[in-house]
């Protein structure tokens, strides 16, 4: 569907684009559904026989892995960029606050389960970042013990909006921006602000899927590689003001793809044993007062916009 030329609602190819952009329908692959068995692998191959049997991206993926089967489930990925999806059931809930809708995955003989999706561009990247090109950090593992050596982000909020803001602004013109350095600031606020902004940026895609569905969300499941960062996961837990809870098995989008995989040909039963086998290994409640809270994140908003229409010509107004 991200070609743009699919209809999710009917689960076809878009007559309308495919005219539109002079595409011949038999040049377009047949659709199928995320759970079935399309081939074998080839005799010659180390995997001879081996059916091939699920069809995810890799978001979506992560989305079965964590056994978001009812609607209002939610995961969230921690890697170079946050992806957080939703499933919101068994028809495509149009967006007004900045998300993506679209397919979370189909299984044969059932109906189609779609989700809202948002994703933020900068997150475990940022880390990155301050390691290579500012050399504040030796090694990215070494940003929880830096920031914890501060009480606080000394009042320091930073927007890593490289190359614009993603979900749920959808700003090209905008920058990042370090806001509300003094002589005080040390190197630690700086790299406790970029692990703050990941949570802050997953709390304007939360907001935004309460907003878009109408579900108030209780917690959040999470993977990637940020998840080991126990100041991150925090406080994100504090911005978000519900549980987060990290899987014992994090390579959540690989093992979307075998369960879909597993019940097309029938290793797995149904998804009730899928259900079954997911567990918690660690999980973070809020523990930041609620006005402590709503200043930091109002905080952050004023960053936000100090970062929007960087790129405009002068004398243009930028937009909100």
């Amino acid at each position: 569907c991200r070609t743009m030329l699919f209809n999710i609602s009917e689960l076809k190819w878009d007559d309308g684009q495919i005219e539109l952009f002079g595409i011949p329908k038999q040049m377009l692959p047949e659709v199928r559904t995320s759970s079935e068995v399309y081939g074998v692998c080839a005799p010659c191959t180390p995997l001879a026989g081996v059916k091939i049997a699920a069809i995810l991206g890799d978001q979506n993926a992560a989305l079965f892995g964590q056994c978001c089967f009812q609607t209002g489930q939610l995961k969230s990925t921690y890697g170079t960029g946050c992806f957080m999806l939703m499933n919101v059931g068994t028809k495509p809930v149009p967006s007004n606050s900045g998300l993506l809708s679209t397919m979370g995955y189909h299984l044969k003989g059932q109906p189609a389960v779609y989700a809202l999706e948002g994703a933020v561009q900068v997150s475990g990247s940022l880390i990155q970042w301050l390691r290579d090109q500012l050399d504040v950090l030796d090694d990215a593992k070494d940003s929880e013990a830096l920031a914890l050596s501060v009480e606080d982000n000394g009042g320091v909020y930073f927007v890593p909006a490289f190359a614009g803001l993603f979900a749920p602004h959808w700003r090209e013109d905008a920058r990042g921006v370090i806001c509300g350095l003094t002589a005080f600031n040390s190197k630690a606020h700086v790299v406790r602000a970029g692990l703050e902004a990941s949570a802050f940026q997953a709390q304007e895609l939360f907001e935004a899927m309460e907003a878009d569905s109408g579900v108030k969300l209780s917690s959040i499941n999470v993977d990637g590689g940020m998840t080991a960062n126990g100041l991150f996961m925090q406080f994100h837990a504090d911005m978000a003001r519900v549980r987060i809870n990290r899987p014992k098995y994090l390579e959540t989008t690989a093992m979307g793809a075998a369960y879909c995989a597993g019940l097309a040909v029938g290793f797995w039963q149904d998804m009730d044993e899928l259900q079954a086998k997911w567990a918690v290994d660690a999980s973070w409640e809020p523990k930041m007062d609620l006005a402590t809270r709503n200043k930091q994140f109002g905080f952050w908003k004023k960053a936000v916009a100090r970062s929007k229409g960087w790129l405009l010509d002068d004398g243009k107004e930028a937009g909100a």
